[in-house]
């Protein structure tokens, strides 16, 4: 690796990861550009984001890549800037200094052209099959009229093409927690022994958001807070929370598909483009497993989301992450539960549920 220089009074800004918040730049671009040098690296404060005392680039070092995700947008005259446009799509550019004006200036050196930034561009429209109405149709089908031979089933390679997108890296659990918890609500003061905390045996597994009946997963929240809200307790009930260690694991992250995808690491512009197409329907997928669903009609409207997750293990894959709909944690559905390992339990006082209504308050 080159020395990494201190920066002079008269240099150039620089950039650093902090200031795009992508996942493909920050863990293998501009460690790259490090490494070998052609960002002239240096260790100080970022000239654009203010991040402090971290290795910033110069950021022309980046253009081949950006430039490739420019060119899957054109000019529009009703379109929209370009340090928009990858806001919106690809959540870049997402800390909070980085603004839509910061944003033009960083990227304008490192396309090294001042008036590209000015100018309003469209996405190339591409017309593809897989859409978030292709989904809603497949689930209105899967819980009403046809549940195992499909009349027009979704393109599985497609999925499983933008699935590859989402791959959680290998340290995603332990960034998120370094405990993964199970509650479960008790009747009494006892608590489970933490032998029980785990999925139930294959014979009590009922329908569940992830896994059809009598498929046994593991469902784990990333705080206790999480992991109790999900039983969907009442004030003043006790439950048993038990913590889990779980190991690097090969899953998907339908948290947010905009900013776990990342267009800099595919091969071309073709590539950029039809992801971002099939980003609304992975962002559909997720939304299909964190949205509420009623206790009396869960046996039909989960089936979507088991079928969903049925493809995600077949593909081999572990596991999915996805938001909570009852807290701001995150869950975690572990298709093999004998991956994680119990660490304790306790027993906790449910305080307070509270309530949030739509419409006229």
């Amino acid at each position: 690796m080159p020395a990494i220089t201190p920066p002079t009074a008269m240099a150039k800004k620089h950039c650093c990861a902090d200031c795009f918040g992508d996942p493909g730049l920050a863990r293998s671009i501009i460690p790259k550009v490090i490494a070998d040098g052609t960002g002239r690296p240096r260790q100080g404060d970022c000239g654009y984001c203010g991040s402090s005392n971290i290795t910033t680039i110069d950021p022309s070092a980046l253009s081949q890549w950006f430039e490739m995700v420019v060119d899957c947008y054109v000019a529009d005259d009703e379109g929209k800037s370009l340090a928009a446009l990858l806001a919106e799509d690809w959540r870049l550019f997402d800390h909070p200094a980085m603004d839509e004006a910061h944003a033009k200036e960083l990227l304008a050196e490192i396309l090294n052209d001042g008036e590209i930034v000015r100018r309003p561009f469209a996405p190339i429209d591409l017309l593809l099959n897989e859409t978030p109405q292709r989904w809603d149709d497949l689930r209105d089908e899967m819980m009403h009229r046809n549940r195992w031979f499909l009349d027009e089933p979704i393109d599985l390679d497609r999925l499983a093409e933008l699935l590859e997108q989402l791959i959680a890296p290998a340290d995603a659990l332990t960034e998120i927690t370094d405990l993964w918890h199970r509650s479960r609500l008790l009747a009494d003061d006892d608590p489970f022994p933490l032998e029980d905390m785990g999925a139930p045996p294959a014979h009590l597994a009922g329908h569940g958001r992830a896994n059809p009946a009598g498929i046994r997963y593991l469902y784990l929240g990333s705080t206790a807070k999480t992991a109790v809200s999900e039983v969907r307790p009442h004030t003043g009930e006790k439950a048993c929370v038990a913590s889990f260690r779980v190991p690097a694991i090969f899953a998907v992250d339908l948290r947010d598909p905009r900013k776990s995808a990342s267009p800099f690491i595919l091969e071309n512009a073709e590539q950029i483009a039809a992801l971002r197409s099939g980003l609304p329907l992975l962002e559909r997928l997720g939304e299909e497993l964190t949205k509420p669903v009623q206790p009396r009609s869960a046996a039909f409207e989960y089936i979507p989301s088991q079928y969903l997750c049925e493809f995600i293990k077949k593909r081999g894959y572990q596991g999915v992450m996805y938001r909570s709909s009852v807290s701001e944690g995150v869950n975690l559905a572990l298709f093999f539960p004998e991956l994680a390992c119990p660490v304790e339990s306790k027993v906790v006082l449910v305080d307070r549920v509270t309530v949030d209504i739509a419409g006229d308050q």
